[in-house]
């Protein structure tokens, strides 16, 4: 079997999913060509598990400051060239395409008639989960930017709809907590403004991963250029993180036991979204902008139980090379089952949702 696996790189965690998958289905003996849009091939990192893969222009939104500019969004993405790249894109030789949000390999999926499996949070949204600041706009992007012919939504509960837990990897490191660690990872914000945030709170450590080359100390802030390895070890050892409330990250904290304090993206209804549901389910706390006495309550906050999350890249591995006959929605009641009696989901209800 021979897959091409279509993967969004505007942010980290579309990637972080895809080094998820890529063992196991090297392991499964499928063949798999990776194809990245959204950033510049030099701009990505940590790239070695997908050999020689392709990148495309595709399709990314422009951030400033925290906050989507959906005018320079549709001004800076070349329509015309990602047009072509669909067209030419030629998928007689795979048997499936796989597509994690990347728009350029789900609509020449569809296009071309191919067999298509959508897997990403973003899935998640064509069911009734919880969200917030939604509108039609939003809507619309998140149901036509990268189509499938099969969806696979994930979330870090299932709301009794066939949607599966998080695509992370098992934790390769022990965790621990180092009193007065905390990990910043808000690669969208003005790093300026961010130091000026963290400086007053002098009795903690601060590991900010952000767009520096080198590694600088300034008082108790350490600046940290983007690395999995490090970034690795250093959420394995914090006390808690403070980031955007992407759902990679979020849901990797929750596997290691971290405190969680997001503050969304202005202008993004997933991230919103996201917000709203780690509240909803009390796994994290929600700052809407930098709010010192939002941190300081979250910082004297408990660290939370771990939740080891089955592996879900094993279970879609297995299911794919097996022919995909079992609905998505018996993959979704076996992995909750799994993960605890607490989180098995309702038959009746997720068969009302269908």
């Amino acid at each position: 079997m021979r897959i091409l696996y279509g993967v969004q790189a505007t942010g980290n965690g579309h990637i972080t999913r895809a080094r998820t998958m890529a063992p196991a289905l090297a392991a499964a003996g499928i063949e798999v060509d990776y194809l990245f849009s959204g950033r510049p091939h030099e701009e990505l990192f940590s790239m070695e598990p997908f050999g020689d893969f392709r990148c495309l222009p595709g399709l990314t939104f422009a951030i400033k400051a925290g906050r989507i500019q959906y005018l320079n969004t549709a001004l800076n993405n070349n329509m015309v060239r990602f047009i072509r790249d669909v067209r030419t894109l030629d998928l007689r030789p795979y048997d499936l395409v796989l597509t994690d949000f990347e728009p350029v390999t789900a609509w020449a999926a569809k296009i071309q008639k191919r067999p298509s499996v959508a897997i990403g949070h973003q899935y998640a949204f064509f069911h009734d989960i919880p969200k917030a600041k939604n509108n039609p706009l939003a809507s619309a992007i998140i149901r036509f930017f990268a189509p499938g012919e099969t969806q696979i939504g994930l979330h870090w509960d299932h709301f009794n709809l066939p949607i599966l837990p998080p695509l992370i990897e098992r934790p390769k490191l022990s965790a621990t907590v180092e009193r007065g660690s905390i990990l910043i990872y808000l690669p969208f914000e003005d790093t300026n403004e961010v130091i000026r945030l963290l400086e007053p709170f002098s009795n903690y450590r601060f590991q900010v991963y952000c767009a520096t080359e080198v590694r600088k100390e300034i008082g108790n802030i350490t600046l940290k250029p983007f690395s999995r390895e490090t970034f690795q070890r250093d959420l394995a050892c914090c006390e808690g993180v403070i980031s955007n409330s992407g759902f990679e990250l979020a849901s990797e904290a929750l596997q290691y036991g971290k405190k969680i304090l997001v503050k969304p993206l202005k202008g993004q209804m997933e991230q919103w979204s996201n917000a709203a549901a780690l509240t909803q389910l009390e796994m994290g706390t929600q700052m809407d902008d930098f709010y010192p006495e939002i941190i300081t309550a979250w910082l004297r906050t408990p660290n939370p139980t771990p939740v080891l999350y089955p592996d879900v890249a094993a279970t879609i591995t297995n299911w794919i090379q097996t022919g995909r006959t079992d609905s998505v929605d018996s993959l979704s009641r076996m992995l909750w089952a799994d993960l605890s009696p607490r989180y098995a989901p309702d038959a009746d209800m997720i068969a009302s949702a269908e």
